[in-house]
């Protein structure tokens, strides 16, 4: 790159310039030539020579492109293709002193490397030109440019500026970030390279500018992790409630298959005894004598549960049912037998992670300290069967029946333990921002009316107001403070904002019977209006 530099400025289609940097960038929005552009070519070869030396005396020079002054594309406006910068270079050293811009530095690389085709996203259709332009000043084989368009995720930031300000705050833990949109960010929280893969040939080379919501890549990820993710159990420490199984005497163990659907993963040892824990969630959702299912091993039926007066469940206890019919009960759950020298319950902590940022799509005003989520890690401490330590590593996705798929982040080190975080699974619930009700799904949090066979709500009853108008009936004067009502007099209540006068409906305050041209006996109605 450096010897082409030298052979554009020996060719008179570059110059070296000293003009300061806010000058010049002025000067090339209002059409002005610099004061160094027709310098001779020994002149400008002498300053280049004094910028890759090193010498301070070059560190106000750089050399820029003669294309020309006053283009109506700007790109095209003597762009700046070589910089002096005395600072070491991270692979190089102190070697280079001096090094060329993107615009100088692509399409030679590319002529170079044997690229036929540039795939570039249109945010540099104007340098399109430019890049051209480089191939021919130095008679370089031709590149064909391809553009396509920016794929942008909501809540999402790919600016490597705005995402540099995360790690530099420390908001995060580095470019691997899990929160991250970087490839060994996403990777970090289960996503597969070939999900990647299917995702971006399904999108397709479009032009058209796109905010795409995260649900349709995750849950391509998911069909290619469920078939191959084993099956283990995680049960949350908080609020564990102890159970006792009336009709198992000692703890025994049995080997259970990892996924059912796939037998070749292998089998897992599950232990089986008279003292089994489950989450306080399922405990309190148990009634008096309710028969339940324990997964792999029956159902079991509710003898007795202790509440304590706060409402939280102490303890419950079972007897088992093994003859009786799994798929006769509501209530399917996952528990964990106690722990035991053979069956040791392992420690871990599930994570799971919210958007960055609490806004859908970062405008070019907005502030990124403004709109940074408080809090966007979640941890859950759990207990896990011995099967998870002792075949679980770093990199695995596992599923935790009825908890979701997670991928192995951390194993259990001294005082520290496996730490898992949560995959998404495509679902847009899942998806939804945890940040203050701000929601990635066209949900509200507002209650719902009770559904009816009718659908929103009944119908009016016969002679009561009238449920044909979409707007309802006002129920106060005109104007924004005005109620109406969803069904006439009864309903929901409509929010009206318009300062648009209030005036009778056309068809009057009655109800309205639209009689039917048929021939028919005319029968009363089944529904009573």
């Amino acid at each position: 790159l450096h010897d082409h530099c030298v052979e554009i400025i020996k060719r008179g289609k570059a110059y070296a310039d000293d003009t300061e940097q806010m000058e010049m960038r002025q000067m090339r929005m209002d059409g002005i030539a610099s004061r160094r552009r027709d310098e001779s070519v020994e002149d400008n070869l002498a300053r280049f020579a004094l910028m890759s030396s090193g010498d301070p005396a070059g560190q106000g020079w750089c050399i820029r492109a003669k294309i020309s002054v006053d283009d109506g594309n700007k790109a095209m406006r003597d762009p700046v293709i070589y910089r002096a910068n005395p600072l070491p270079h991270h692979r190089t050293g102190g070697k280079w002193k001096v090094y060329p811009t993107y615009d100088f530095a692509c399409p030679i690389v590319d002529a170079m490397e044997g690229v036929t085709h540039a795939l570039r996203t249109n945010e540099y259709r104007d340098r399109n030109p430019q890049y051209q332009w480089m191939l021919d000043a130095l008679d370089l084989r031709k590149v064909h440019v391809w553009d396509y368009s920016r794929v942008s995720f909501v809540y999402t930031l790919l600016s490597k500026r705005k995402l540099l300000w995360f790690v530099e705050k420390g908001l995060v833990q580095g470019w691997d970030d899990p929160r991250f949109p970087t490839v060994r960010g996403i990777k970090r929280r289960g996503m597969t390279i070939e999900a990647l893969k299917q995702y971006m040939l399904s999108q397709g080379p479009s032009q058209a500018t796109v905010l795409l919501e995260w649900d349709g890549i995750w849950a391509t990820n998911k069909k290619i992790i469920d078939p191959i993710a084993p099956r283990y159990w995680a049960v949350e420490t908080e609020g564990v409630v102890k159970v006792t199984i009336e009709g198992q005497s000692e703890i025994e163990s049995k080997p259970v298959p990892l996924h059912k659907k796939n037998p070749e993963l292998g089998e897992k040892t599950t232990a089986y005894g008279p003292v089994i824990y489950i989450e306080q969630e399922d405990a309190k959702s148990f009634e008096d004598q309710e028969e339940i299912t324990l997964m792999d091993w029956g159902n079991a039926i509710v003898t007795s549960k202790s509440v304590s007066a706060s409402g939280v469940v102490e303890a419950v206890t079972m007897k088992l049912h093994l003859e009786g019919d799994f798929k006769k009960t509501k209530k399917k759950i996952t528990w964990l037998a106690e722990s035991t020298p053979v069956n040791t319950l392992t420690p871990i902590t599930l994570l799971d992670y919210d958007y960055l940022i609490t806004k859908k799509k970062l405008e070019e005003t907005d502030s990124v300290e403004d709109v940074v989520t408080p809090q966007t890690e979640f941890k859950t401490a759990c207990w896990a069967d011995a099967n998870v330590l002792q075949k679980v590593m770093v990199g695995d996705i596992i599923q935790f029946e009825r908890k979701g798929y997670y991928i192995c982040d951390r194993i259990a080190e001294q005082d520290r333990h496996m730490d898992f975080i949560k995959i998404p699974d495509g679902k847009m619930a899942g998806l939804a921002s945890k940040a203050g009700g701000i929601s990635a799904v066209a949900t509200e949090s507002a209650p719902k009316e009770k559904s009816s066979p009718w659908g929103k709500s009944a119908p009016p009853k016969k002679g009561g107001p009238s449920a044909t108008s979409a707007a309802g009936t006002t129920t106060d004067a005109p104007g924004p403070g005005r109620k109406v009502l969803s069904e006439g007099n009864v309903g929901f209540e409509i929010p009206i904002t318009s300062q648009m006068y209030d005036v009778k409906r056309v068809y009057g305050e009655g109800e309205v019977i639209a009689k039917a041209d048929t021939k028919m006996y005319e029968v009363t109605t089944v529904y009573g209006i």
